[in-house]
């Protein structure tokens, strides 16, 4: 068997991640460093997203070698499980984000990501208003290539966010070419994952570097996972609807 989509669309990813910094440099390092600080502080990490967008909330969260400070924004409204034709439909009307944010109390010294590949949508660029209203630093992961070809005068992330990191996606997301012209592969969930982990983890290891502790899980089949895990939870229970 040849395997030919699957070598197209893992050379194609793999690229991708590989290359995904480059030229956005300076974007990268004021992420990191609002990273740095905010674990620093004791403040929390906030990632939403909608539709697909929302899976990279649950990428940060409660997970082995995950930071217990981040705290996922989880809204069965604008996820796909309970409805994916009204959950697309929802991310699209205005004023939503106000109601699924009312739980969480994002403030200042937080970092809050806003994940939205088209970065057109009502609901992701509302909560980026929000998260900066409240004095957060807001991050967008969006692709601007894809943005701009959709936006038809609408406003988008990109021009709320105080940090925009391009994940380079094309314009509707698929990768793989089927000829007439169909594609298939969507690469964003890949490519946001990536940024995402990796900027956490280049933040833990500025921290460790300093000498400070950075709240990480182990995970639960290793020695020593329930005694430090347990004291994560119970530290940020408090703050993190979710756990």
């Amino acid at each position: 068997m040849s395997m030919n989509g699957m070598k197209a669309y893992l050379a194609d990813a793999a690229g991708r991640v590989a290359t995904v910094v480059d030229g956005q440099e300076d974007a990268f390092e004021a992420a990191a460093a609002a990273l740095v600080r905010t674990i620093r502080d004791d403040r929390l990490v906030y990632v939403f997203g909608t539709g697909h967008s929302h899976m990279m909330a649950e990428e940060g969260h409660y997970r082995a070698g995950g930071l217990a400070c981040v705290v996922p924004v989880l809204a069965s409204t604008v996820m796909l499980h309970e409805g994916a034709v009204a959950g697309s439909a929802l991310e699209r009307t205005p004023g939503l984000a106000a109601i699924v944010l009312s739980r969480y109390a994002i403030g200042a010294g937080d970092v809050m990501f806003v994940f939205s590949n088209s970065g057109v949508n009502a609901v992701p660029v509302e909560a980026a208003h929000i998260g900066r209203e409240r004095g957060a630093t807001v991050i967008a992961v969006t692709s601007e290539i894809y943005s701009r070809a959709a936006a038809n005068g609408r406003e988008r992330l990109a021009e709320v966010a105080d940090i925009v990191l391009d994940n380079k996606g094309p314009a509707g997301d698929a990768v793989v070419d089927l000829g007439g012209g169909l594609r298939t592969a969507p690469i964003s969930t890949v490519v946001g994952a990536a940024i995402l982990n990796g900027l956490l983890a280049e933040a833990a290891q500025r921290l460790t570097a300093a000498g400070e502790d950075v709240p990480v899980y182990i995970s639960a089949n290793m020695p020593g996972a329930a005694e430090r895990n347990s004291e994560l939870v119970e530290r940020f229970r408090s703050r993190n609807p979710h756990l």
